[in-house]
């Protein structure tokens, strides 16, 4: 789980790679929900609310 003061300090792409790399983990993790294969189903809350912090950094330094 990433802090939102560490997502700031990041540059524009650095963050779109981050948010890259999360989506792909989600698609994975919905795969394996999909198979039967997921023991942690906490996993995906995490990347979720993972994804829409760095979309919140992302649009906040788009404002700016």
């Amino acid at each position: 789980m990433m802090k939102a003061s560490e997502l700031r300090s990041k540059s524009d792409a650095e963050l779109q790679n981050e948010l890259t790399a999360l989506l792909k983990a989600q698609f994975s993790l919905r795969m394996q929900i999909a198979t039967q294969q997921l023991t942690k189903n906490s996993e995906l809350r995490k990347v979720r609310r993972d994804i829409a912090r760095t979309r919140t950094v992302l649009h906040q330094k788009a404002q700016a």
